[in-house]
């Protein structure tokens, strides 16, 4: 039985100083609000990597021990921002220093109900102003002086163009194959099928 391959093209961006970001326009009101995660928490954290990323095929975390989870939420300068509406997780953004000033933004997005609802460029907003002032939380970082992240075709269709007017730019292409996957939703075998 052989697997079937998707081709997959990954671009990579950047910023490389804080005036690169180009805030969004934040939501009427005060229906969403940006909050950090300051107790690592692995049921939490997996709740939103897989109710964001399960029609998206993110599926690399599903098999993490809990112990893996609590291992990378407890790194200095590991950090999750969550955006809820009315009380209601929304989404998130996930920072995580790196050597020598860079932060990565290693996962952003929604949930799927919240998605075009003018909150992913507020919430990206956010967490990019926070990749930049990340030392000012963690004494021990040096100072951002790169903030960066991958987005894929897999990725939502509106991903790379958010990226973009916030203020990044592509500093690296890569196309490839890989395994064909499910989207396994929130958990395995609870996303409706069409």
């Amino acid at each position: 039985m052989s697997s079937s391959t998707v081709t997959v093209t990954t671009w990579s961006l950047e910023q490389t100083a804080p005036s690169d970001l180009r805030p969004a326009a934040s939501p009427r009101g005060d229906a969403v609000r940006v909050v950090r995660s300051e107790v690592p928490s692995p049921e939490f954290s997996r709740f939103l990597y897989a109710s964001v990323g399960g029609d998206i095929r993110w599926t690399d975390r599903l098999g993490w021990s809990y112990a893996r989870w609590q291992e990378e939420l407890g790194r200095p300068g590991a950090e999750t921002w969550v955006a809820y509406e009315r009380g209601t997780p929304a989404g998130y953004v996930e920072l995580a220093a790196q050597d020598e000033g860079v932060v990565e933004i290693v996962y952003f997005g929604l949930i799927p109900a919240f998605r075009g609802r003018r909150i992913g460029g507020h919430l990206l907003s956010y967490g990019v102003a926070r990749a930049w002032d990340l030392a000012e939380r963690w004494p021990q970082r040096t100072p951002t002086k790169r903030v960066w992240l991958h987005t894929c075709s897999l990725d939502g269709e509106h991903a790379r163009a958010n990226y973009e007017r916030r203020g990044f730019r592509v500093f690296r292409t890569e196309t490839g194959e890989e395994p064909e996957v499910a989207t396994p939703g929130p958990w395995p075998g609870a996303f409706p099928s069409a």
